[in-house]
């Protein structure tokens, strides 16, 4: 039996991240009202900083666990990551017990955090993998996007791949939608189908998350 994340160390780590953020940066949120209030829920996020994790998980309205390459679990961050909820998959393989775990996540009513394009990039949604598909769908769980746009400023970066301190991070809350078409196949076509709707929502989502904030 896979053991489950641990659900009270994700709120620690919300609680963490709420402090860290605010701390550092100015989070403005919007459409957080937008994530159920209960039950399970994938939130799929655009990945363009570093933050992008931290900053969505202390600013989320529920405690969240967030599917995070193995490589990040290095020396004292390998425990502490752990200890807050958050799930160490392999990317470079079909890594079972990571699979188990999020999916009890959403069997538990809880939220799993994603990031759909794999790895940090241009953030905008452009290469999706059917990971995120196949969570929404199996876990029966609507995706949320969320947005997380960053400082426009270039000049200021203390540490690279970080907004500067103290600037403005948006982070923009969608309205929730299913995945799947409703019959709740799993077959490979019915996947790429969905990650095909899937892209359509979440680029749509990024495009009016930055009419909204000008970004």
């Amino acid at each position: 039996m896979t053991e489950l994340p641990s659900a009270r160390g994700a709120e620690v780590g919300r609680r963490i991240g709420v402090g860290l953020m605010y701390g550092l940066w100015k989070p403005r949120v919007l459409g957080a009202w937008r994530v159920p209030a209960a039950g399970p829920v994938v939130l799929a996020v655009n990945h363009s900083h570093n933050i992008d994790g931290p900053m969505v998980m202390g600013v989320a309205p529920r405690p969240t666990h967030f599917l995070i390459k193995k490589e990040a679990f290095v020396g004292p961050l390998d425990p502490f990551l752990t200890g807050i909820g958050q799930v160490k998959v392999d990317r470079d393989t079909t890594d079972r017990t990571a699979v188990s775990q999020a999916l009890g996540v959403l069997r538990e009513g809880g939220v799993l955090g994603i990031f759909p394009e794999g790895t940090r990039g241009e953030g905008d949604f452009a290469s999706l993998r059917a990971g995120l598909a196949y969570f929404a769908v199996r876990g029966g769980a609507p995706i949320v996007p969320v947005a997380v746009l960053g400082s426009s400023r270039r000049g200021g970066r203390l540490i690279k791949g970080l907004p500067p301190l103290r600037s403005r991070v948006d982070v923009v809350f969608g309205d929730p939608f299913d995945a799947g078409d409703g019959d709740g196949r799993r077959t490979r076509k019915a996947l790429d189908a969905a990650t095909e709707r899937i892209q359509k929502q979440l680029t749509a989502h990024l495009e009016n998350a930055r009419r909204l904030t000008g970004r």
